[in-house]
């Protein structure tokens, strides 16, 4: 009896151990296959971000930023070479043409997730990044296209970083570090950097977003001041080095005249002037659907208990805006 129910036993542990797809081996190289492939993705990325840089990618610079070390660095080189992926020309590390597109296609997940998880799961900007890393690895070239498609092809990530294009194309961020902007002229904040999370967790805090148009009104080599005509921000120059400025288009500088609607009187009428740059994707397409587009006629109309939403009429059609999306459209009071 007892050497009976020790076989089944034994039998069970097999099974399971060893049962295709199912089994504990299996799911465990399943795993293992998985962990390689972000490894080489995330390596992928590297080179690119640094080819993009003007920059060259090294052994050195891979183990720093994917936390391995030298020698399984050198290994993993290896594997991508014998891919056809990347090519060492002494000690730099360069993308081959499939390399390249892999790389890419990473990439257009990345920030298309991000775009998804700030506009439509509403996630905090600084939660956005980590849950894009996770889920960047599990997406084909059609799923990115459904994607891309349900976000309204946005051209942006959250950040600012531009997405590519479902043929690969990349284009090329623009901009200049706010520390070397120049003093007391305007520009509008088009990327915020999100690595260190350190730092961007200080932007954040300090309430700087993407799309903001400000002034420097003081730079030491203790502090960067900026304004943006109502509030000051104040970051250390290292901090301040994460925000890219551009100057500000001349059609855009009629924002000077204008206000957030949420800035709005009850009842009060007024003109839209221009949705924030920081609208894209599925949200701006919503937004010019329900008739918010430059011209408008548009005034608060009802209010709620608490505050929030608020409703709207516009062109004829009552619509509810919730506080901080009304903030994303900027108005002429008439």
């Amino acid at each position: 009896m007892n050497m009976t129910f020790w076989l089944i036993v034994l039998a069970v542990i097999l099974l399971i151990t060893f049962l295709p797809r199912v089994g504990l081996r299996s799911q465990y190289k399943s795993y293992r296959a998985a962990q390689e492939r972000e490894q080489v993705e995330d390596a992928l990325k590297h080179l690119l971000d640094r080819e993009q840089a003007g920059r060259h990618a090294s052994p050195e610079s891979l183990a720093g930023i994917l936390g391995l070390s030298r020698p399984r660095v050198t290994g993993l080189i290896e594997d991508m070479e014998t891919q056809g992926l990347v090519e060492s020309r002494g000690d730099q590390l360069h993308l081959t043409a499939d390399g390249e597109r892999w790389a890419l296609h990473v990439v257009r997940a990345h920030r298309l997730w991000e775009r998804y998880l700030a506009d439509e799961a509403r996630m905090p900007l600084g939660q956005i990044h980590s849950e894009a890393h996770r889920r960047e690895h599990n997406l084909t070239d059609a799923q990115l296209d459904e994607l891309d498609a349900a976000l309204g092809f946005p051209t942006r990530d959250p950040h600012g970083d531009p997405i590519p294009t479902r043929e690969g194309t990349l284009p090329k961020a623009e901009g200049t570090p706010v520390t070397a902007w120049q003093a007391d002229r305007p520009a509008r904040i088009v990327h915020l950097e999100d690595e260190p999370a350190l730092a961007y967790e200080q932007i954040l805090a300090a309430g700087i977003r993407l799309g903001q148009d400000i002034r420097i009104l003081e730079r030491t080599p203790q502090r960067v001041v900026l304004s943006d005509g109502e509030n000051e921000y104040r970051l250390a120059p290292a901090v301040a080095s994460n925000v890219t400025v551009a100057p500000i288009p001349e059609h855009e500088l009629l924002k000077r005249e204008s206000v957030p609607l949420t800035e709005l009187a009850h009842d009060h009428r007024a003109e839209i002037v221009t949705l924030d740059d920081a609208v894209q994707g599925f949200t701006r397409r919503r937004f010019l659907d329900l008739g918010l587009t430059p011209g408008t006629i548009i005034y608060p109309e009802l209010q709620n208990f608490f505050g929030d939403p608020r409703g709207y009429r516009v062109r004829g059609t009552l619509i509810a805006l919730r506080k901080d999306q009304a903030a994303q459209i900027w108005v002429k009071p008439v």
